[in-house]
């Protein structure tokens, strides 16, 4: 399998996550959205259904490498993907982690990133432990298109929350 033989070392040395942070959101590169220092993406060998990854998109190895505003932007990035997880696919739990160096299992080294995996009680049976395989019952196609009416659904609904903030405090201050 190309993908295997490409996380033993071997292969052209290009960042994944460099790569598709140049590139346009849409379902062809599986590319979720893009800010200038912020990428999501789904994964393309998912481990569950909804499995999104959340990069910066300068290559930073390291937390210590973040600058405060990444730092910031990619916390606000992984709630924000959590909710429309949450919104469209309804978990029971999540795990979001990061895997640094490839002792720690990063497939991707060099360029930090988080995995945000839904999680649903019974969602693990025998196929991955008998045959070493997943079956996801959704494509990467729907789930992309699934994910992305769902962050844009949030987008919405944090602009109109802070918008009737704004006019619960100018009504306040009208009162004073």
């Amino acid at each position: 399998m190309p993908y295997i033989a490409k996380a033993g070392g071997k292969g052209p040395k290009r960042c994944l996550f460099c790569a598709k942070g140049r590139e346009r959101p849409g379902k062809r590169n599986l590319v979720l959205a893009r800010t200038p220092r912020v990428l999501a993406m789904l994964n393309l060998y998912p481990y569950n259904v909804g499995h999104v990854m959340v990069a910066v998109r300068r290559h930073a190895a390291s937390l210590a490498d973040l600058t405060p505003e990444e730092s910031v932007e990619v916390t606000g990035w992984l709630g924000r993907v959590e909710a429309a997880l949450t919104r469209e696919y309804r978990p029971h739990g999540f795990n979001i982690g990061m895997n640094l160096g490839r002792v720690a299992g990063a497939g991707v080294l060099g360029h930090l990133h988080w995995h945000i995996v839904p999680r649903w009680n019974g969602d693990t049976n025998f196929m991955p432990v008998i045959a070493r395989t997943k079956v996801l019952p959704e494509s990467l196609d729907r789930t992309y298109a699934r994910i992305a009416k769902a962050l844009a659904a949030t987008d919405r609904r944090a602009k109109e929350g802070a918008g009737k903030k704004r006019t619960r405090r100018g009504a306040r201050r009208a009162r004073r």
